[in-house]
């Protein structure tokens, strides 16, 4: 085969990849919409924050003009539960990570560990998942919603423990406190 065949047929899978990948975080970004749209019908009082492809759904309006919003670089405690979303709805059998005692009992988890459930607090330095940290950017103490972005903000191609590469992620928070200070 000439050199030049082989680099067009090399080019032309590489596009095909690529064409399939966007096709499956379209796919998902249709079930983020469909899960926003459901979850707003239910809460009539849910505020949608949109950071590009990223969504934060905070339910019941908790957002407050007199309260502090998290900045980058800020810290937050909160506890939360992770899921791959393989639809337009979270289930309790996606559940990949959780700091939530009562979340992970609820999933059938085994409790052994009981150290992990805690209130974790998180800094945004750039350390945290593309989405999770655009998502958590803004929150208020209070605030409890989701935040929700597709596998191209979450871990691309690596995969994480039990959360499969390229997954879209929903993350159920609940935030205890902020701090903007160093």
């Amino acid at each position: 085969m000439k050199r030049s065949t082989v680099i067009l047929l090399l080019a032309l899978a590489a596009a095909c990849s690529k064409q399939s990948l966007q096709s499956t975080y379209d796919k998902q970004a249709g079930y983020i919409e469909g899960f926003v749209s459901a979850q707003m019908k239910k809460d009539p009082l849910a505020t949608l924050t949109k950071n590009g492809s990223v969504y934060r759904l905070t339910l019941h309006d908790t957002l407050d003009a007199d309260r502090d919003s998290l900045l980058p670089g800020g810290k937050v405690s909160l506890v939360y539960g992770c899921f791959t979303l393989t639809g337009s709805s979270v289930s309790l059998s996606n559940l990949v990570s959780t700091n939530w005692k009562d979340l992970a009992r609820a999933a059938g988890w085994e409790l052994t560990d009981t150290t992990r459930f805690k209130l974790d607090t998180l800094v945004l330095d750039g350390s945290l998942v593309e989405g999770l940290a655009a998502g958590l950017e803004g929150v208020q103490p209070w605030d409890e919603g989701y935040i929700l972005f597709t596998g191209k903000y979450g871990f691309g191609k690596s995969e994480r423990g039990t959360i499969p590469a390229r997954s879209a992620l929903a993350y159920y928070y609940l935030i205890e406190n902020i701090s903007n200070e160093d």
